[in-house]
């Protein structure tokens, strides 16, 4: 009698639980030395430069406004895992979309934060003011990530239309709520990081 080798579902989900976590930390410690290396990069140019290249500015309230509402869309997300864990199907989905309509609430406050520096004749392209450049370019490539998460999120709101996720396997729901909290946290540093230091 010939011995199959084919994998079966059940080893096919023990073997992406072992590897799916890893790769994403190791997506994330990357992630967390670009930002660390471009807020260190911050602080050096602003302790080099004078006066004519750098100048003070009102940190924009509405990225007070993007704390809350990223910080707001963590809990939701955690409502999808903890529905998933009960096999809650329209827990799962409510979770997911309400943390998908924060996430784009998140953006658009940002925008609103940007126009804010807009007002205060802070550019992202003058030749003057690099701590304007900075707030700037650090603020937009964590968007950039963000947007990345959305598309996590709504990756998995389809799967969860398909009722893919239970109380056995929920590890692709596992793996965008640990996402998607990280990118809440690294905000919440980057933001206390330019009130304190800007």
């Amino acid at each position: 009698m010939m011995r199959t080798n084919a994998i079966t579902p059940e080893e096919r989900l023990e073997i992406r639980r072992k590897t799916a976590k890893p790769l994403l930390w190791l997506g994330i410690v990357s992630i967390i030395m670009l930002f660390a290396g471009l807020t260190s990069a911050y602080v050096v140019s602003k302790g080099t430069a004078n006066d004519a290249i750098w100048f003070n500015f009102n940190f924009p309230n509405f990225f007070w406004i993007s704390s809350a509402v990223i910080l707001l869309s963590s809990v939701t997300m955690n409502m999808a895992i903890q529905a998933a864990k009960k096999d809650d199907q329209k827990g799962i989905r409510n979770g997911l979309l309400l943390t998908l309509f924060l996430g784009l609430a998140f953006c658009l406050t940002q925008w609103f934060g940007w126009k804010e520096l807009v007002a205060q004749k802070i550019f992202l392209v003058e030749q003057i003011n690099n701590a304007g450049k900075y707030l700037y370019f650090i603020s937009g490539l964590h968007l950039l990530h963000l947007f990345g998460g959305l598309l996590s999120v709504s990756v998995t709101i389809k799967n969860a239309s398909k009722l893919r996720y239970s109380s056995a396997n929920y590890i692709g729901l596992q793996l965008t709520a640990l996402y998607w909290h990280f990118l809440d946290i690294l905000w919440i540093y980057l933001c206390l990081f330019f009130w304190f230091i800007h």
